[in-house]
């Protein structure tokens, strides 16, 4: 990461990241078109209306694990072997809490948030049990993460690929087999998804223990260092709290939605399928990001930090725009993968003309977020984000939406979101990088 050329070298360290998040995606991808296909449309609708609760919820798992990224990447650019092992392990302890956590609230309080969100009475049953079940699996999800983090941070995304490959296809198979053998619905593919989660955490667990290099994890003999944790919530925390703020803005995007009948709910969820495709891919570049530009910070290489942003940026916007056009063009065919009702895919249609072409203007602003946290600064970053995706979405919801009163300016908002975001992200990133390096 601090030596050879930038453009290969995080097209290479990217490219199984791609491939990664999109397995992960697909466990919810093939909940969602199994269950729409062969359980109904009602079924499709419980599930799709916990995407946002499973975004807020795994948020938190996914930003503590930015955190170990994060630090284990800077030790390991720096040089100093002993605390990147010792971050290895205290971020174990970590990213487990975390995980039992995120399973208890889970389970406690599906009924109170999705009653709140709105969700329609035909659909509120499956989807609690759809989502207790889904939730059973937090401790296995935030253990992958931070196995993740921990081979992302020293280079190898490829590992974590191949067991996520592995889990994925175990996943489907278990998705079939539960609902077409055994004619369960919205559960069975929870426990389908579940299993897999598992499957692919004890996968990457038993390489992390079984190597012998200083990032591993030696379980008979944990040794947890305060000063490491407290670094490691120090980045983490603001990051969790920027995914879960993604969510909550989304969150009363969704009760918008649930303002419409059924169609235009199931609709919308099986487009914001695609919403996550594209940005779970643009997020493997901001992974590289963090990675990269953490690494290089470690080791001194200050132009290097700079050339990692303007690289990655180009990348995540690129293929935002590259998937936003295919989106566009082949819209009716794509979300027929998850309906056979032709009012569905129409209701679906209308979000994907509108996002299709802002996907990538949301480069800007995750990009600057990501480097920031490769710098170790998230907190400033996060008020940003709350600002400029909650504040503003909140505000859009009350005036411009509450006038039109159409999906179409509901959905305008993301646009204006972003650049209004991006901005001052980006003057932020500029002046902590001029603190940083020419003080």
């Amino acid at each position: 990461m601090t030596r050879g050329n930038l453009w290969k070298n995080i097209l290479l360290y990217s490219i199984p990241l791609v491939f990664t998040n999109l397995l992960q995606l697909l466990f919810n991808i093939a909940d969602v078109a199994i269950v729409g296909k062969f359980a109904g449309s009602l079924s499709l609708g419980a599930v799709g209306s916990t995407t946002l609760l499973v975004s807020l919820t795994t948020g938190w798992l996914i930003g503590i694990a930015n955190g170990v990224n994060s630090l284990v990447a800077y030790f390991s650019g720096a040089g100093d072997r002993e605390r990147e092992g010792l971050s290895v392990q205290t971020g174990f302890v970590l990213c487990l809490a975390m995980g039992m956590l995120t399973l208890l609230l889970g389970i406690c309080f599906a009924r109170p948030a999705l009653t709140l969100l709105g969700t329609r009475p035909e659909l509120i049953e499956e989807a609690i049990l759809y989502f207790r079940i889904y939730m059973t699996g937090s401790p296995a999800l935030a253990l992958f993460n931070f196995g993740n983090a921990v081979l992302s941070a020293e280079g190898n995304t490829r590992k974590p690929l191949k067991f996520l490959a592995i889990a994925g296809m175990i996943n489907v198979c278990l998705n079939l087999f539960f609902v077409l053998a055994l004619h369960r619905a919205a559960d069975g593919v929870a426990y389908a998804s579940v299993i897999a989660q598992y499957i692919s955490a004890a996968l990457i667990l038993r390489t992390l223990i079984g190597s012998k290099e200083t990032w591993r994890l030696p379980l008979g003999k944990l040794r947890f260092r305060r000063e490491l944790a407290a670094r490691i919530l120090k980045i983490g925390i603001p990051a969790a709290m920027q995914y879960s703020l993604f969510a909550v803005a989304n969150l009363f995007i969704q009760s918008a939605v649930n303002s419409f009948d059924h169609v235009v709910v199931e609709g919308n969820s099986a487009a914001m399928n695609f919403d996550n495709l594209v940005y779970e891919m643009m997020a493997a570049f901001y992974v590289a990001t963090t990675s990269f530009i953490a690494q290089n910070y470690g080791a001194g290489e200050k132009d290097r930090v700079k050339r990692v942003y303007q690289i990655t940026t180009l990348y995540s916007f690129g293929i935002a725009a590259v998937l936003g056009v295919l989106i566009h063009i082949f819209r009716v065919p794509l979300l027929s993968v998850f309906t056979n009702d032709a009012e569905v895919v129409a209701a679906g249609e209308i979000r994907l003309k509108m996002l299709s072409f802002a996907y990538c203007l949301s480069a800007f602003m995750d990009n600057a977020t990501a480097a920031c946290r490769g710098l170790g600064k998230t907190a400033a970053p996060t008020v940003m984000v709350m600002l400029g995706t909650v504040g503003f979405r909140i505000l859009w919801l009350y005036t411009v939406f509450a006038h039109f009163g159409t999906l179409q300016s509901l959905y305008l908002l993301y646009a204006f979101a972003f650049v209004l975001t991006a901005i001052p992200l980006n003057l932020y990133y500029f002046a902590l990088y001029r603190r940083t390096f020419l003080k």
